[in-house]
């Protein structure tokens, strides 16, 4: 039987509004809307949202070049390397003396030579059967622009003249060459650093070369770390060895002599064995 709820009738307004309370027990506390709902319909499926695309991972800098670092040890090792194999290749390129001569006057990594007056390259006559090879130029030789010109020079002078060799004899058979390992005055007349034998010895060699001695003499240390490899000219000294296939005797220089009068002995002694090996 059903309930006339027409609410324009005063039986239908109380009817609706019996109704009205007894949902309210019922605990009906809102109206949705006219369409009913069925609660137990499931719910419709919806598509799943498309996937973000994945981030683009930020592009990186280009790596720059990996630059090793030089310590400044290495570097001077470096730069080293270079002047004597610059040395090397102008000597080796020198065909005569005068062209070493040249080579010797452009090579410019030698910090020695900034300081000094004059290259001194050679004094006597080449092709001389006794070259001596000295150390490096003092105050008189950076001036005049010739080896042992000094005190210690003239001393060395009278030294070969007692065996009859001098460095201006017109005869080659007694004539003396002389060279330095160094062309230029070190500072304060120091000994020459081993960097700087370094630069200088494919010079000395090719001087050598070019002026084809029978014997050389080495005057000092210098000369034979240059071409011995070794030091300590007391204990070298008078002792026969051999360099670039030559003859080779190391004596104490003549400044040495100057200063210890004494060991001039040993000195006419060494100058004794040159003359026996000329013959």
């Amino acid at each position: 039987m059903g309930i006339d709820l027409d609410i324009s009738t005063p039986e239908g307004w109380h009817a609706a509004l019996a109704a009205l309370r007894w949902q309210m027990e019922l605990g009906v506390d809102e109206f949705i809307g006219d369409t009913p709902i069925n609660a137990y319909d499931l719910p419709d499926r919806k598509a799943a949202p498309a996937e973000a695309p994945a981030a683009t991972p930020p592009k990186r800098a280009a790596a720059e070049p990996y630059i090793p670092q030089i310590s400044p040890a290495e570097r001077a090792a470096q730069a080293a390397d270079a002047a004597v194999a610059d040395a090397a290749a102008r000597a080796a390129a020198a065909a005569n003396l005068d062209a070493l001569r040249e080579a010797l006057a452009g090579y410019d990594h030698c910090e020695v030579k900034k300081g000094a007056r004059n290259l001194v390259f050679s004094d006597g006559r080449p092709g001389a059967r006794v070259l001596i090879l000295g150390e490096a130029p003092g105050r008189d030789e950076d001036l005049e622009g010739r080896p042992f010109v000094g005190a210690a020079g003239q001393l060395l002078d009278r030294m070969f003249a007692a065996i009859g060799l001098s460095r201006d004899n017109p005869d080659l058979q007694h004539a003396l060459y002389i060279t330095n390992v160094m062309p230029w005055r070190p500072p304060g007349n120091r000994d020459p650093s081993p960097e700087e034998i370094a630069m200088m010895r494919p010079f000395v060699e090719r001087h050598i070369t070019l002026a084809a001695p029978d014997v050389i003499v080495l005057m000092g240390n210098t000369p034979c770390s240059a071409l011995l490899g070794a030091k300590g000219i007391l204990r070298l000294r008078g002792t026969w060895t051999e360099a670039l296939g030559r003859p080779v005797m190391p004596m104490t220089h003549p400044a040495y002599l100057l200063r210890n009068p004494v060991a001039k002995r040993e000195a006419w002694a060494d100058l004794l064995a040159i003359k026996a090996r000329l013959g």
